[in-house]
């Protein structure tokens, strides 16, 4: 069975930085696009940012674009999302997700328990 655990999240002020890790149990980890969602109270989960299995390519929502970038150490089974520039609408729970990328990203149905960053204005 594939865990993933992420860390980092935290309470930061507007302008800010964090910088969020997942790891992943199994090592399939290099086979697979990872990527970072983030879903706040009463809206949908939402994409934040996409990286593909040999870490050449990404993806990013157009409102984190030039502030996040996603990155990945498959020789640590890990992916992360460095966060600068924080705003307060950035504020949300934060998921990992281990999935497929072909012009667009697709979820698996793997998961972390999420790990809550809030800024504050």
């Amino acid at each position: 069975q594939v865990q993933l655990v992420e860390s980092g999240g935290g309470l930061v002020q507007a302008g800010g930085s964090l910088r969020l890790s997942c790891v992943v149990s199994r090592t399939i980890f290099s086979r697979y696009a990872m990527a970072w969602y983030r879903q706040s109270p009463g809206k949908q989960r939402e994409l934040v940012a996409a990286i593909i299995s040999g870490g050449g390519s990404t993806d990013y929502a157009d409102s984190v674009k030039g502030r996040f970038t996603i990155s990945r150490d498959n020789a640590k089974n890990t992916v992360y999302l460095q966060m600068n520039s924080l705003k307060p609408e950035d504020t949300a729970v934060y998921y990992c997700n281990l999935g497929q990328y072909s012009g667009t990203y697709y979820p698996y149905d793997y998961w972390g328990q999420g790990t809550q960053v809030t800024v504050s204005s």
